[in-house]
């Protein structure tokens, strides 16, 4: 009886070292790891721009309006949010359309797009703002600007 407390102790360990260790491997290969880092120690009351990247953006469509998010909001199409595949949930990312010049800071509280090609999926009130509601999709530019500490990141 008294081995049996200690029998599930090693494999947590072993699971949680595991988890710690794909967790690092992953995140080397995205090109804003470093900058919202960079923006984490910066504090939460500087704004620091860092690294850009450029491609495809969308924006959801009216039937996830009221569903939560993948850090357990509930979206709402009139924030100004965004799902983006790795930055860290609580990030803000100032989207510029390159086509009008026109841009819009959101703040990344979803995953996605999960179509191929494009790197940020943003709200209806995000994409109203920057003119991308007839087009569906255009070429934007990124630049992530601010992330919360992660204590005030939830998810």
């Amino acid at each position: 009886m008294r081995h049996e407390k200690h029998f599930f102790k090693l494999p947590f360990l072993a699971v949680l070292i595991g988890l710690g260790l794909s967790m690092v491997t992953l995140g080397t290969s995205n090109p804003f790891n470093s900058t919202a880092e960079a923006a984490q120690r910066g504090g939460h009351t500087k704004k620091r721009r860092v690294a850009a990247t450029e491609g495809a953006a969308s924006f959801y469509s009216g039937q996830f309006h009221g569903r939560k998010t993948a850090n357990g909001e509930t979206f709402s199409k009139d924030q100004l949010t965004a799902a983006h595949p790795s930055l860290p949930f609580g990030t803000w990312v100032r989207v510029t359309n390159l086509s009008n010049g026109k841009d819009v800071v959101v703040r990344i509280n979803d995953r996605g797009p999960f179509v191929k090609g494009r790197i940020i999926d943003l709200s209806a009130g995000a994409a109203k703002e920057i003119g991308i509601m007839q087009s569906g999709v255009v070429q934007v530019k990124l630049e992530a600007i601010k992330a919360l500490p992660t204590a005030f990141i939830s998810g």
